[in-house]
This record gives C-alpha cells, structure tokens and sequence, in this order.
C-alpha cells in the first residue's frame, strides 16, 4: 500500500500558529477556502483542495454536471522564454511542439530515455518566443534545466497559479465576467486574454473534468480578492461554488482522465497508459524517442466498473484468483450508480470487456469489468460545447 490503506487518509488542514510548512505554498484564493472547511493535499509543494466541510463528495459532483464549480489546482506553470524555447520543448515533449500556434494550447507529455513518463501538463503559448506550461505534480524543472544547457533560453517560476471553472453553466460565467464577453474564436484549447473587473487575466480552453469550462491564470501583480470577488458576483446566478478534488476525481475517471504518478508513471509508456495518440513518431529527435519506436504499441490502462463496491486505490484485479493488475483510481459515480474505477494490468491481453473480481474498500474481492474510457461521451464532444449534456440529480441523492 502506497498510501492511503481506504479507511483513513493524511491530508492537511491549517493550524494556528506558525513553522514547518516552509515548502508548501497557498494559492492565492486560500482565504476563500478556509471559511467553508477545506482540507488539502500537497501538489507540486502547493496546497489544493480534495474535500470541504460545506458540502459532501457528491453535492460537489453534481454542481460540476449540473452547474458550476471552481477548483484552485496545485498545477506549477513553468515559464520558458528566449529563443530557444521552442528548440527545448519540442526535444523535452512527444508531441510535435512547434505545431502550436500562438494563443493556442497543447498537451506536453515529457518521457525518459526509456520511454517511461515523467509528467504531463498543458502547454501554452503566449508569444513566438515564450511559453507557460502548467504541469502536473512530478520532477520536471530540474530536468528541464539539464536539458537546457547550450540552450538560449530561460526557465524560470513565474509565480502564476491555476483555477479551472468548470461545468455547463461555465462559459455563461465567463461571458458575464469579461468585459467584452466571450472571447472570439475561444475554441477547445485557446488561449485568450480578458478583462476580469479591470484585470487583465490569461484564460484557457482547457480543463481536468471533461466538463464545459476554462481555465484563468492569477499572476502576481493581481489583486487576488478582486478577482474572485468578481468571479463570485458574475458566476452567483449560474450556482458557482468552490469544490474539492474528491469531487473532481469521480468525473475524471468516468472521462478516463489519467493522474499522473498514479495512473501512470515512471514504469509506463505512453502506449501502455492509452496516451500513445499523442507520441508524434515522425517529428524530430525527442528524449525517449528510439525507445518509444521500438515499445509495444498496446495499452494496459483501462476502465473499471464495479456493481457493488468501490475499487480500492492499489488493490488488485484478480482472474480465477490469479492477480492480473491494480487499481489506480476508484470512486463512486453518482451518475453511473456504481463503482468505477482505472485499472493498470499487467498485460497487454487483459483489456475491454474482460469479466474480473476486483479488491474494493470494503476489502473484499467483488465482480466487476474491464470497460472502455471514457466511460461515456467517447469523442468529448462536452468539453467542446458540441453536446449539451445536463443529467438529473436522482431525488434520493
């Protein structure tokens, strides 16, 4: 067991006093957070939510499908300027970087010599010569500072953080706040910048649900307070509300959302976690390249789905008692009304549609299947506004 043993967990929840928290930073909006109860996990040495004391799990989850909800995440933008930045990035990432355009997004996906992954995140570019990418939690700065050398370009922490505003009310939030309304050609993974209450504030098309929304990015020099106070009063009549990664998860992993350091890591290629779509095979040399070419093109992450338990995080899948795998995320889906969960095997022939017993929190072995992710909306027509899908709470939730 990794962590957590499915009974009791070690988050962090702010004490009075001060010393021994050195290392952790608090997003901007951690005043915000605390009244309502929060409770936090450490992200790339930053605070972010998982749960509050307000809401429950599941109240958080239907205001992200039902309304709207905002998470301040633990992302760390890394900032890369000169020119050579592109030169790096596109050496550093699997996918073809110097593609992307101008005000436009892309996924970074950054691997080891050996094909194994180190991170991901999301790749802005903001000018010709300079780039932000906010990565999920894992080692990359340094490992992009040893790559850089010979390099004309800089890497350095500029201070910003993520919040993601997600949900089908999200973009009329978004029009309400901005000055000038929606943004034009505000397309899935744009980049745009708005005026927030006279703040000028980066927003993307992006997000980690899999839900309607965008992303906005609190540099420095904002006014953090009048920020979210605005936010707050355009957002008040769409049913904004804070909430926490508890809630979050469940969605990410009906949408098949992988997690870094959990659904995959190190020990995984691209390939093996279902990502291979994004290895561009004919670009130029990347780190990881000759291995990648060589590597088993097959995936062994998958979906999960369990009747009558809750897939326990590390336990494992078993098939007529012999263990052929591990859960790497599980939740409940109030939505689905069972269990789900993601699920790495151990080999390329164990896959969809395949009849399995899987340890739940419980800590019983119950049935369950290996189904395909995402678990619904299969072409992610949601997050790019071509189907509106809004479920019914059930009224017994």
């Amino acid at each position: 067991m990794r962590s957590s043993d499915g009974n009791t967990r070690s988050v962090v929840t702010d004490l009075p006093g001060a010393g021994w928290d050195y290392s952790i930073t608090r997003h901007p909006f951690h005043a915000h957070e605390q009244p309502k109860g929060a409770h936090y996990c450490v992200y790339n040495r930053r605070l972010m939510a998982v749960c509050f004391d307000d809401h429950t799990t599941e109240d958080g989850y239907w205001r992200l499908r039902r309304e709207a909800a905002l998470l301040n995440t633990g992302e760390f933008p890394l900032e890369f300027r000169g020119p050579d930045a592109e030169r790096l990035l596109d050496k550093l990432f699997t996918k073809d970087i110097t593609k992307v355009k101008v005000n436009r997004c892309g996924y970074g996906l950054a691997c080891y010599e050996d094909g194994g992954l180190l991170v991901d995140g999301i790749l802005l570019r903001l000018a010709k010569d300079r780039f932000w990418y906010a990565q999920a939690d894992g080692d990359f700065y340094s490992w992009a500072r040893a790559h850089a050398a010979g390099m004309d370009v800089e890497i350095i922490d500029p201070d910003v953080f993520v919040s993601q505003i997600q949900g089908p009310n999200a973009l009329k939030i978004l029009e309400a706040a901005a000055k000038d309304g929606l943004p034009e050609k505000f397309t899935y993974f744009a980049v745009a910048r708005v005026d927030f209450g006279g703040q000028e504030v980066i927003i993307t098309r992006t997000g980690y649900t899999n839900e309607l929304g965008f992303e906005f990015y609190t540099e420095p020099h904002h006014d953090a307070d009048a920020l979210w106070a605005h936010l707050k009063a355009a957002g008040a009549e769409y049913g904004l509300e804070i909430f926490g990664l508890d809630a979050m998860n469940i969605r990410r992993i009906e949408a098949g959302i992988l997690n870094a350091g959990a659904d995959f890591n190190m020990n995984t290629t691209p390939y093996e976690a279902g990502l291979g779509r994004f290895v561009d095979e004919d670009k130029g040399d990347f780190i990881g390249k000759a291995s990648l070419a060589i590597a088993p093109k097959e995936r062994r992450s998958h979906g999960l789905k369990c009747a009558t338990g809750e897939p326990l995080i590390s336990g494992g899948i078993y098939v007529d008692g012999v263990k052929i795998g591990t859960v790497t995320a599980g939740a409940t889906s109030p939505y689905l009304g069972h269990g789900i969960g993601i699920g790495l095997m151990d080999d390329t022939a164990h896959g969809v549609g395949l009849s399995v017993e899987i340890k739940c929190k419980d800590g019983e072995l119950h049935a369950g299947e290996v189904v395909g992710l995402p678990m619904y909306d299969q072409d992610c027509e949601i997050p790019r506004g071509k189907l509106v899908d809004i479920p019914d709470r059930p009224a017994t939730a």
